[in-house]
């Protein structure tokens, strides 16, 4: 069946509810969320319960991926953790660090879609390799895990090169061929 792809919604609330009424509301379509669901704007918490609401009441036709703002030293500063101290307490933001760790950071789709938040890993030589990541766990400043949620890609740079970010790495076009073709996927998302 088809799925809607959907990337960062960052605590917009009614833009997402935007989005679900213009691809339907769930389960009449299938959806991926890509990651970042908080941080930056003022509704991160609705926007999270209902994501995590429909992946609990739809987990065959609901998915969702780990962004890089799921980890709590990156929310911490951008907006979440004030948030949740605000309106309900630290407790509660300590209860969804818990939860975004256990949330998985890639999917393939029909076998011929690689979806994660960030991108490509020089880390990584198997898909399986991602399946081996245990979970939960927090994200660490380097490595596969790291790379899946921070690396760019970076079209007019060949190879792979730092981020202007300060973590992670960028990869260019010749990456990414090299990748699709040694794991015979179509798309990286």
């Amino acid at each position: 069946a088809p799925i809607n792809i959907c990337g960062d919604t960052h605590g917009q609330y009614l833009d997402l509810m935007r989005l679900f009424e213009m691809g339907k509301f769930p389960p009449a379509a299938n959806y991926l969320f890509l990651g970042d669901y908080v941080d930056r704007a003022d509704q991160s918490i609705e926007t999270v319960c209902l994501l995590l609401c429909y992946k609990v009441k739809y987990p065959e036709n609901f998915f969702m991926l780990r962004g890089n703002h799921e980890c709590s030293s990156i929310n911490r500063i951008y907006g979440f953790y004030d948030e949740c101290k605000r309106r309900y307490s630290i407790k509660l933001w300590r209860k969804f660090g818990d939860a975004f760790n256990c949330l998985p950071v890639a999917a393939i789709v029909e076998d011929k879609i690689f979806c994660m938040h960030g991108g490509l890993s020089k880390d990584l030589a198997s898909l399986d390799q991602i399946n081996q990541i245990k979970r939960p766990t927090d994200v660490p400043d380097e490595g596969l895990l790291c790379d899946l949620l921070w690396a760019d890609p970076e079209p007019d740079v060949p190879g792979w090169a730092e981020s202007d970010r300060g973590v992670s790495y960028t990869f260019g076009e010749d990456v990414l061929g090299e990748f699709l073709e040694k794991h015979g996927l179509d798309l990286v998302r």
